[in-house]
């Protein structure tokens, strides 16, 4: 399967730089991937969409401040830095510009010394590990000093940074936001509540792989960077409780998406083994861990029935998940719509939903 199968042709102009006022009110395709019908309307109609026994599941990650700038020790080298993946307390894989100023044992200070982080070594990809030492606490000196990572394709400055925040986000540990709950509003969710929908609260923190291009020829060879996931038991009993019954279990975002199809994944290797008993009926258990899984045409879902995403890059490893989903040329026939009628896209874009 050729990457240059998932281009799509995106004028500059319709990249959102800005979010709008309200989150609700942006624009809502909806795909019909059985049929492949398409209908356009308005976020804040999507209950209209959803069925009493119906379960939402949504990723209640919240991004941290992962955005540093700070000087080189004993020079005025600029070096920016953006946090990616805790490995320990203060232990940090980080990804650096430019790495070339950053070898092994380099120290760089931040907020005058505030905080000092030192290199401690070069791993894959050329990430760098990072020791920080400051005095207080780490989490409201990064609120201190550090940026909301937005992607490289937004240009404008982000006046209030919670907008880049779920109205759900509980859990701090990601370094981009899961941008389809961006739309949502209490009110909305409230709205949804109302109707007989259960809300499922899954955490996904979300890494370098939001920031990675593909850069194989063929999908199957690209490698997805580990991201950590939790399930708690509220959730997984709300999951296996809607599949049961014949509900379907709507993902919102991708991140969602690949956290319960990766518990999934865990609990088909468990019922192979003899030694665990996993009830019938069951399809994701409550746990933790570390997950790559790459979701591209020809997946089987497990777990998944619908999904509320937004639109993302030409080529990404997000737009073949959306296409295994509901198949590519239905997607790429989707997303030409979608230019022709001018949405907005990517993280502050409008939204879509595949069900």
């Amino acid at each position: 399967m050729d990457v240059k199968d998932f281009y799509y042709e995106l004028p500059q102009e319709l990249i959102a730089q800005d979010p709008l006022e309200d989150r609700s009110s942006s624009r809502l395709l909806v795909l019909h991937k059985e049929t492949g019908e398409i209908e356009h309307t308005r976020f804040l109609h999507l209950s209209e969409y959803l069925k009493p026994g119906d379960c939402l599941v949504i990723n209640n990650t919240k991004v941290i401040p992962a955005r540093l700038f700070g000087e080189r020790e004993g020079t005025q080298a600029k070096i920016e830095i953006l946090l990616l993946k805790r490995k320990e307390k203060d232990i940090w894989e980080t990804l650096v510009k430019p790495g070339k100023k950053a070898k092994p044992g380099t120290r760089i200070l931040f907020g005058g010394g505030l905080l000092i982080g030192e290199v401690l070594e070069i791993v894959e990809d050329g990430n760098r590990l990072i020791q920080f030492t400051y005095e207080g606490i780490f989490e409201e000196i990064l609120d201190q000093l550090g940026q909301m990572p937005l992607p490289p394709y937004i240009t404008h400055t982000l006046l209030d940074k919670n907008r880049y925040q779920t109205v759900y986000a509980k859990q701090e540990g990601s370094a981009a936001a899961p941008t389809a709950g961006l739309h949502f509003t209490p009110e909305l969710l409230e709205i949804i509540k109302n109707k007989g929908i259960s809300i499922a609260e899954v955490t996904l923190h979300v890494g370098l792989g939001t920031f990675r291009p593909v850069k194989t020829d063929q999908v199957q060879e690209h490698h997805m960077h580990s991201e950590f996931y939790q399930i708690d038991k509220t959730a997984a009993k709300l999951i296996n409780e809607t599949k049961q019954r014949g509900g379907r279990i709507i993902c919102v975002g991708t991140t969602s998406c690949r956290t319960i199809e990766s518990a999934a994944r865990v609990l088909e290797s468990k019922r192979q083994q003899e030694s665990f008993f996993v009830p019938k009926g069951d399809v994701v258990q409550a746990g933790s861990g570390w997950t790559d899984i790459f979701i591209y045409p020809g997946y089987q879902f497990q777990v998944l029935d619908a999904l509320i995403t937004n639109f993302h890059l030409p080529e990404s490893t997000l737009v073949m998940l959306v296409s295994a989903l509901a198949g590519r040329e239905q997607v790429m026939h989707a997303y030409e719509i979608a230019v022709k009628e001018k949405y907005r896209f990517f993280s502050f874009g409008d939204a879509m939903f595949i069900c």
